[in-house]
């Protein structure tokens, strides 16, 4: 893959360029937002990092959908961000209308690409863009499990004080507070989690992956998260470019699997060159289906809002 697009230069369109450029593994980033001078500016100041961190990629970055031309992968951050007390529901109107606007420009300028959304609330935009595009699911999928994943580790390693490298968790469902912590299928090398961690702990740290990108949209007040959600899409672009296969949560659509069909939710999915390659339908217990089906209902609602 030689060249990456990134639609939305704001903070997590130009931490993703950041981490991108340093992985080297591109050998051009174009970056677009419909603002004067702000792709232009993230894209400048990426590339004078290039001498002390080693890379090679260009940057890129403009007020012209030309920009993006002849892309492989486009990666849309673009939307209105939450504030304080609003739900991703909440900018659903929004953000339907910008990423309307910008699969026009991405189907005429990059009419091959695969596409990664970013944008708030994903599972919702994930599915308009494939809606709208007609694309085959494989080129059409969402970033959101992986980071809620990451939260999920992080909060593990915080209440056990237990390396990062060891622990393995999944995430499931849609991208808010009803998403699926997947207890039976995290652990820390191979281990259980209740070896180490007593029912109470395990219970804090659902609650707080649930509400992980709130907690820090309280704190900041003026921002939501960028640094992890673009570790996050790094990660996944890093197993398509690569090649790795490696097996992601992904916003994927559904033509069946887990009992839904015409929606799009977070799932294991193997991504690689051929863009989200496979889906891996687990086994869920009971209880695992019942918070799965209570998640979808609500994606499902306002999926609804879409037609």
């Amino acid at each position: 893959m030689k060249k990456i697009a990134i639609i939305g230069a704001g903070r997590v369109g130009e931490s993703t360029a950041q981490f991108l450029a340093q992985s080297d593994l591109v050998r051009e980033l174009a970056l677009l937002d419909v603002r004067e001078g702000a792709a232009a500016g993230a894209a400048l100041d990426i590339q004078e990092t290039a001498p002390l961190f080693g890379f090679d990629t260009r940057l890129t970055g403009s007020t012209d959908p030309g920009v993006i031309a002849g892309a492989e992968l486009v990666v849309i951050t673009a939307g209105l961000p939450r504030k304080p007390g609003m739900s991703r529901s909440d900018v659903l109107d929004k953000n339907v209308e910008i990423l309307d606007s910008i699969l026009v420009d991405v189907v005429r300028e990059a009419p091959d690409s695969q596409i990664l959304v970013v944008s708030n609330p994903v599972d919702v935009l994930t599915y308009r863009a494939w809606q709208k595009t007609g694309w085959d699911r494989s080129r059409v999928f969402g970033q959101a499990g992986v980071l809620d994943a990451a939260r999920m580790a992080t909060f593990v390693a915080l209440e056990t004080g237990l390396s990062t490298r060891d622990i393995h968790t999944l995430v499931l469902g849609g991208h808010g507070d009803a998403m699926v912590p997947m207890l039976r299928f995290s652990g820390i090398n191979g281990l259980p989690l209740h070896y180490f961690l007593d029912q109470a702990a395990i219970d804090r740290i659902v609650e707080r992956t649930r509400h992980g990108g709130a907690e820090i949209l309280g704190l900041r007040q003026t921002s939501s998260a960028y640094d992890a959600p673009a570790a996050a899409v790094k990660a996944m672009v890093e197993s398509i470019l690569l090649d790795q296969r490696r097996v992601l949560p992904t916003v994927a659509l559904l033509e069946g699997e887990y009992g839904a069909s015409d929606a799009a939710m977070g799932v294991p999915c193997v991504l690689g060159t051929g863009g989200m390659e496979r889906i891996v339908e687990l086994d869920l217990n009971a209880e695992e289906q019942a918070n799965f089906d209570s998640s979808l209902a609500g994606v499902q609602a306002d999926i609804a809002r879409l037609k």
